[in-house]
């Protein structure tokens, strides 16, 4: 079962949940306040290491959780 991504419509918790593939379409309820939570693209991290072993992420300068131009600050 895949791992799913949702926003609460009503206090704006960020949340997720394991579904059954064929429940991908619906809402979730959401474990705070009990409103109705959509479901909201993923986004993931992409490193690549050099030979000598430095990281440096895929697709831009810095990470998007941080204001760091390299990961070797973070150790990945």
């Amino acid at each position: 079962m895949p791992i799913y991504e949702y926003v609460c419509t009503g206090c704006g918790l960020k949340f997720e949940e394991l579904r059954p593939l064929c429940d991908a379409a619906e809402s979730a309820c959401c474990p705070k306040c009990q409103n109705t939570a959509k479901r909201v693209l993923s986004t993931f991290r992409s490193v690549s290491k050099s030979e000598s072993g430095i990281s440096t992420p895929i697709g831009g300068n810095s990470c998007s959780g941080c204001s760091a131009t390299s990961c070797n600050s973070c150790g990945l």
